[in-house]
């Protein structure tokens, strides 16, 4: 058995579990660039540190 046989054996065999592990990772990254986008365009004031000796 050569290389390519037994991978295209693997992938028959777990098929399902490969595409599940596909989906999350997408949703994952699809998650993270959304939050990213969301966090870069808000528009926040800008802190002020005050210190006030008596």
């Amino acid at each position: 058995m050569n290389i390519l046989s037994k991978i295209s054996e693997f992938v028959k065999v777990h098929l399902n579990t490969i595409i599940l592990s596909i989906i999350i990772m997408l949703f994952v990254l699809l998650s993270f660039a959304a939050g990213y986008i969301i966090a870069k365009y808000q528009d926040r004031e800008k802190i002020i540190i005050t210190n006030e000796k008596s």
